[in-house]
Formats: C-alpha cells, structure tokens, sequence
C-alpha cells in the first residue's frame, strides 16, 4: 500500500497535466495541479533548509576536516534567513518587497553575492582554458574540426579577425572571419543544439511515460 498509493497520485497527476494541455476544457485543473505542486514545493524549501542546517551543525559538532567552512555557510544561511524574513532594513517595512532596494536582502546581494559570484567565473575562466586546450588538440578529425571552429569564433570576436580578412571581396565575405564565426554559430551550432534538444525531450517524454505508467519506481526508494 505504500508504494500503491504514491503510484497512482503520480499516474493520475501525470495524466491531468497531459490532458489539460491537450484538451481546453480540462486546462483550469491542470492550473490546480500545477498550484498544488506550488504549495507542496514550499515544503520542500523547509525539508531543504533543515537538512542543510543538519548536515553542517552535525559536521562542526564533530569538529570534521574543514568545519570551519561549515561554520561560516551556518552563519550566513541563518543572517540571510532571518532579514529576509523579518525584512530588517527594509525601507517599505514588513509589507513591502524583500528586493526593494536599500533592503537588507538586496545589500546582501549586491554587496556579497554578486562579488563572489563574478570572484567564482573569474576562476572558471583558468579552468575552461585548460580543460579546452586538453579537449580540443587534433587527435582525430573530429577534434580537429572542433579546435578549427573554435579558433575561428575566437579570432571573429576580435577585431584582429577583420584586419586578418578584411581584404576578401565583397562577394566573398561569407569568408571573413568575423562571418564565418556568426555562420558556424548561427547555423552549424544551431543544428547541433536543436539535435540535442529534440533528443532531451524525447527523452523526457520516454521517462514521463515510464513514471506515469508505473514502469519506473526509482523515485520511491529501494524495496527494502
């Protein structure tokens, strides 16, 4: 009966949100499902917190490897939970928007976050850098292509890549650089992504199948 029963709230649910999209008339109680996975996903965010709260203060209990890192995501998660809640510092009070500006919330954003975030893509650029140089030397022909694509949208976003071709006739342009970068990204690349998306979503259609037909259980944990 236990895992009767999530079987058929997942099969039934499944089938409600197909047909409110298929069928017009059932569309106002595919809106209501959808408004009931609202509140439940609001549960969620209380189960989330709290196992996140567990799992750090479990770790600085114990004084584990690098607790002191476990300390500071402690601090700040219950600083940002307790202003945003209590909308400290906002200037519209208790009722007005958490991301009103001046608001304690948006000083936290603005002042800690954005900062660590750009910090955070500054260092990835190093790593994207050594990880493209590793994946794109011309060991076959398919990693030449890519290492000669990637070099010419490179070089067509500078202004080098004119200087280099500018001299090509007027009815050759689709040979200059800076053109031959917005060609590859705008017709080779685009096939490439929409190859891959028409993939992803026959793949999700495979497995809402599986779920709502009860073939896939993984999500309702082991047997035992």
């Amino acid at each position: 009966m236990k895992r009767t029963v999530p079987l058929l709230i997942t099969g039934i649910v499944g089938t409600v949100l197909i047909v409110s999209v298929l069928i017009p008339p059932a569309q106002s109680l595919g809106e209501d499902f959808s408004l009931f996975f609202d509140i439940i996903a609001v549960f969620a965010f209380f189960l989330g917190g709290g196992n996140l709260f567990r799992i750090h203060l479990k770790k600085v209990f114990h004084r584990k490897e690098d607790y002191g890192f476990s300390i500071v995501t402690l601090v700040g998660f219950l600083v940002t939970l307790t202003i945003g809640l209590f909308k400290i510092g906002n200037p519209e009070g208790i009722s007005g928007s958490i991301t009103a500006a001046g608001s304690g919330l948006q000083t936290i954003f603005v002042s800690i976050i954005t900062p660590l975030s750009s910090t955070m893509y500054a260092l990835l650029a190093f790593y994207v850098a050594s990880a493209s140089y590793r994946a794109f030397r011309a060991k076959n022909r398919e990693a030449t292509i890519l290492l000669v694509s990637a070099f010419v949208i490179l070089l067509g976003r500078t202004p080098l890549g004119m200087m280099l071709t500018g001299w090509i006739p007027e009815q050759f342009s689709i040979f200059q650089i800076p053109n031959l970068a917005v060609w590859i990204m705008n017709s080779a690349n685009l096939a490439g992504q929409r190859s891959i998306l028409i993939g992803v979503g026959l793949g999700v259609v495979a497995m809402s199948l599986r779920l709502i037909l009860g073939m896939d259980r993984t999500y309702l944990g082991s047997d035992k």
